[in-house]
């Protein structure tokens, strides 16, 4: 039941939000709250050791051998933590911005029904409904709330993200077509022992969908004008979280149902994955615009992320695992920096900030601890994860971790050059009206901060969620190319 109330109660909310008026932004939030609270219900109740719990089972199109299937296992809890944790953030970053149309927090609500329904799909046809319903409300929200050349630049991100789907749904049905009974069911697929060369081909189609969602390079070209263009929250929406259902469709339907094709084709997609890494650094050392900056450097980060899971190995893919988490905790709050920056500046130039930190003391704490996280200094959330991430990638091949290990380094050179250019320096006629943060800002970031510590400091906690689900998909991987 809580699992259904987890899927279904994001699109009750964003029919009464869209109904709700000038309380559309309380309501977004108190919904929001109540799926995290319902979720930390789950959590207490998950046993990391079981399996796949909470299952749902419903007949739907059964003449085509579609259920409405779900669960939750332990790479699906974090998912849910990550998802249903973020969002009252998001929703909340946006209280001092002039939104006023009930439709955008509506919009948002929907994205989420299809981010926790891709998520816990048990089912291949569930997954892709999931997968697209996800798609269509941000494509909205930043199309109608996005910047200059908005509609160019999301027509792009649309086609680019619909192309790809496209392949996934046609080695769906094709796997679908392969089950004895007619069945998309995740178990199915799993039991599937299809010829190496089939495998193959299938590898690809599905590796376009999840590759343009990362997005890996040399696919990467959608994401920084549209992270660019799009409103604060969209840019969250997607840097946050919805990137992360390309890493969980990798993990949990690429390589478990197609262990050959992977063999055939993982180490170009590391390879891919690594080259991602070096060249969104460099890109980002050569950029003015703080929101590009990010965007870049987000590119370089989920690069790494992507490189752990290729690796297949425990060490890449549990710092995989926790990194979705730390990354999408760090990313909001980079973007939620950047958004306070521009409504107080009117620029996103570098060139014209300098100096916050002599007036705006408490923002000057907040941007460092979460700049600090992002770099993966040990004791924030973001040293474990790339611990665990290059420690896997190393035992895949040495020079591999050298290059994909290089994100640390340039990515604290060119974030700490940047710190410096907002808030150090002498003020200047922009910056010297700066407010400091306050209220909503305050507690969105202060909650940021919080969690950047408290992972830091005591990781296993969510280590331990994936760990047992981690170790049965590298089994049954290991023991299906064993035959």
């Amino acid at each position: 039941m809580n699992l259904l109330i987890l899927i279904f109660f994001p699109v009750i909310a964003g029919i009464i939000t869209l109904l709700s008026g000038k309380y559309a932004k309380q309501i977004a939030l108190l919904s929001s709250l109540i799926s995290l609270a319902v979720t930390a219900v789950v959590l207490c109740d998950f046993n990391p050791e079981a399996g796949r719990q909470f299952t749902v089972n419903y007949p739907w199109i059964t003449k085509f051998g579609i259920y409405f299937t779900a669960g939750i296992d332990g790479i699906s809890m974090l998912m849910l933590i990550l998802t249903n944790a973020l969002f009252p953030l998001i929703i909340l970053s946006t209280f001092k911005r002039q939104i006023e149309k009930p439709v955008f927090y509506s919009l948002m609500l929907f994205m989420q029904f299809g981010l926790v329904l891709v998520f816990t799909a048990m089912d291949a046809f569930l997954f892709y409904v999931g997968w697209e319903a996800a798609l269509i409300p941000i494509y909205f929200i930043c199309a109608l709330w996005g910047g200059e050349d908005r509609i160019r630049v999301n027509m792009k991100f649309f086609i680019y993200t619909i192309a790809g789907s496209l392949f996934m749904l046609f080695a769906i049905i094709y796997l679908y077509l392969q089950t004895p009974s007619g069945t998309f069911s995740i178990d199915a697929f799993y039991a599937l022992n299809l010829a190496k060369d089939t495998q193959t081909w299938l590898f690809w189609c599905f590796f376009l969908a999840f590759a343009i969602k990362i997005p890996i390079f040399p696919f990467h070209s959608w994401q920084p004008d549209t992270y660019t263009t799009a409103p604060t929250a969209g840019t969250m929406l997607l840097g946050g979280i919805m990137l992360k259902m390309g890493i969980y469709g990798v993990v949990v339907w690429l390589i478990p149902v197609l262990p050959f094709g992977f063999m055939a084709w993982g180490k170009l997609a590391l390879t891919l994955s690594v080259i991602g890494v070096v060249y969104a650094s460099i890109i980002a050392f050569t950029q003015k615009d703080i929101k590009r900056l990010i965007a870049y450097s987000s590119i370089a980060h989920v690069g790494l992320i992507a490189a752990g899971v290729f690796a297949w190995n425990t060490q890449g893919l549990q710092g995989a695992m926790i990194q979705m988490l730390n990354h999408g905790v760090n990313v909001i709050g980079l973007f939620f920096i950047v958004d306070i920056l521009i409504n107080r500046l009117n620029t996103r130039e570098l060139a014209e900030m300098g100096g916050i930190a002599k007036v705006a003391p408490k923002f000057a704490i907040a941007f460092l601890t979460i700049l600090l996280g992002s770099v993966g200094l040990p004791l924030t959330n973001g040293f474990i994860g790339e611990f665990l991430l290059i420690n896997g990638v190393f035992k895949f091949n040495f020079w591999y971790a050298v290059a994909g290990g290089s994100t640390i380094i340039l990515g604290a050179v060119y974030m700490l050059r940047t710190y410096k250019a907002v808030m150090q320096g002498e003020l200047n006629e922009l910056t010297k009206t700066f407010k400091d943060i306050s209220g909503t800002e305050v507690l969105v970031l202060g909650i940021i901060c919080a969690i950047i510590i408290i992972v830091g400091v005591y990781p296993n906690a969510l280590l331990h969620i994936s760990e047992a689900t981690v170790e049965g998909l590298i089994s049954k991987v290991n023991n299906k190319l064993s035959f």
